[in-house]
């Protein structure tokens, strides 16, 4: 069986973030062809053509861990029916400069959440937008809305959920299917 490696970029900042508490679980519930290479954004400058010339380390850094992956996860929650600015910027620096993306042709898959009752549908289609545009095959089933994410993890961050332990267990399953079908 191939193996293959999966940049997970966490579209949050807060440590005790859903988001990268979700990003963990799945890296204890990988499929055995994952890898996983968990991807924060804390340290990412914000994105400005003018430095392009000489672009930033950081810059650098996070385009050579996309450019590595042979796949994209995002985990991300939402702000006002979208996507976080840091997730934002993220995709607008590694998808630069123009005809350079670091996300060109990478198998993606999307896994939003919310402790609200519709799980971050906004963010999820809102991202779906411009993965569409980055030329990034986007899993489309099983769609991965998660909402009422605040009781799934103890104080220690670990998944305690079932329900959620199982169905993260079944897109793995998907997303590795999906992805191996894309590196053909």
């Amino acid at each position: 069986m191939a193996t293959y490696s999966v940049a997970v970029i966490v579209g949050s900042l807060r440590k005790e973030s859903f988001s990268l508490k979700i990003a963990k679980a799945l890296e204890k519930l990988a499929h055995p062809s994952l890898t996983f290479d968990i991807v924060t954004l804390g340290g990412l400058s914000f994105y400005n053509q003018d430095l392009e010339a000489t672009p930033p380390a950081d810059w650098v850094a996070f385009r050579d861990r996309v450019r590595k992956a042979d796949a994209v996860l995002f985990v991300t929650p939402e702000y006002n029916r979208s996507v976080p600015g840091v997730l934002k910027n993220a995709i607008d620096v590694g998808s630069r400069p123009y005809g350079k993306s670091a996300f060109d042709g990478k198998p993606a898959g999307i896994i939003s959440n919310s402790p609200g009752a519709i799980g971050a549908f906004g963010a999820n289609h809102h991202l779906r937008q411009s993965l569409t545009f980055l030329n990034m095959p986007i899993l489309q089933q099983p769609e991965a809305y998660i909402g009422g994410i605040g009781d799934a993890f103890d104080d220690k961050g670990d998944l305690v959920k079932d329900s959620l332990r199982e169905f993260l267990t079944k897109y793995l399953a998907a997303f590795a299917a999906w992805v191996a079908q894309q590196k053909k």
